[in-house]
């Protein structure tokens, strides 16, 4: 490794955990820099409202609350820079960070990369993506004013972003592939839409296929549960599925990883690798809650501060 700047600790995303574990380690003085390939607040960002994070009586815009969290993290001397991280290894004593063509050196690592959503894989989903097939309401809704839309999905996710997207379609078929999932105010609320006729729920509909044309989509194909193909004429499809780690740079790395992919760690929130350490979504056994996601990169931060004044004392020991 090279004789380049070492960072206290380099944190890998800038969602809510990383953000919140900046704002304690750079309040004691701990050389931080977090490293962001997307969108600065992670999915939280792209969240119309979110309405169960503590202190906010009436919800708060995802974008506010990532927005209030960066310059909070800011203020303190947190240094945000976007690149994409490719790995992380360790010689036992220094880790080192690929970013796009270059190695940052660190004391210690935070991995806080959180989820992406899932894809059905189905014919059509790619090569409709982003002309008629979507992932993120609150980014893409407004283009479908007076439109007809299809949402798949049937959990908490799937039925926020339908309750949003009635504020510009038309009509939205919600196909569930099995039951609805979400809780129980979500389904209350939904229901509203229902009796207004704004939104049908289609139970037990698995997307077969999204069809379209040079322009965009035309309609989705799903297949009921007596086998029969049913057509639904749309302008655009969202997908709301559930969520996967975004871990992929890590599976040819000696950080233990679990079967889906999640990050491994123990009481700590340490990895296999000591000094590198794992908050948020992206760990396994998360509740995929935004106001977790923040506590544990808190958490995570007072134990990267003792992490590093157990090693510094060692080194200072070593050298008496």
């Amino acid at each position: 490794m090279s004789n380049d700047k070492i960072y206290d600790v380099i944190m890998v995303g800038a969602g809510p955990a990383a953000l919140t574990a900046a704002i304690y380690t750079t309040r004691e003085d701990i050389d931080t820099l977090l490293i962001e390939r997307g969108v600065i607040g992670g999915l939280a960002a792209v969240t119309d409202i979110i309405d169960n994070y503590p202190g906010f009586s009436q919800g708060v815009h995802g974008l506010d609350l990532a927005d209030n969290l960066r310059v909070q993290a800011e203020r303190f001397g947190a240094k945000i820079e976007l690149g994409e991280v490719t790995s992380i290894e360790s010689n036992g004593k220094i880790l080192k960070v690929k970013v796009d063509d270059k190695d940052l050196l660190a004391q210690a690592v935070l991995v806080a990369t959180g989820c992406d959503y899932k894809k059905t894989g189905i014919p059509g989903e790619e090569q409709y993506y982003a002309r008629g097939v979507h992932y993120c309401a609150t980014c893409d809704g407004a283009f479908y004013r007076d439109k007809r839309l299809a949402v798949i999905g049937g959990g908490n996710s799937a039925l926020q972003e339908t309750i949003f997207l009635t504020r510009f379609a038309s009509h939205i078929d919600l196909l569930v592939r099995s039951k609805i999932k979400a809780s129980d105010i979500l389904v209350k609320e939904l229901q509203t839409f229902i009796d207004s006729g704004k939104v049908s729920v289609h139970i037990g509909v698995s997307p077969q296929e999204i069809l379209g044309d040079e322009k965009g989509v035309k309609e989705i194909i799903g297949k009921t549960l007596d086998g029969k193909n049913q057509n639904y004429v749309v302008d655009g499809v969202f997908i709301f599925i559930g969520l996967r780690p975004n871990t992929d740079f890590l599976r040819n790395s000696s950080i233990e990883l679990n079967e889906q992919g999640f990050l491994v760690t123990n009481a700590n929130l340490e990895t296999n690798i000591p000094g590198v350490f794992v908050a948020g979504d992206v760990r396994s056994g998360a509740t995929m809650q935004i106001a977790s996601a923040a506590g544990e990169g808190a958490t995570a931060a007072l134990k990267i501060r003792e992490y590093l004044e157990e090693k510094n004392r060692k080194i200072k020991s070593s050298t008496e």
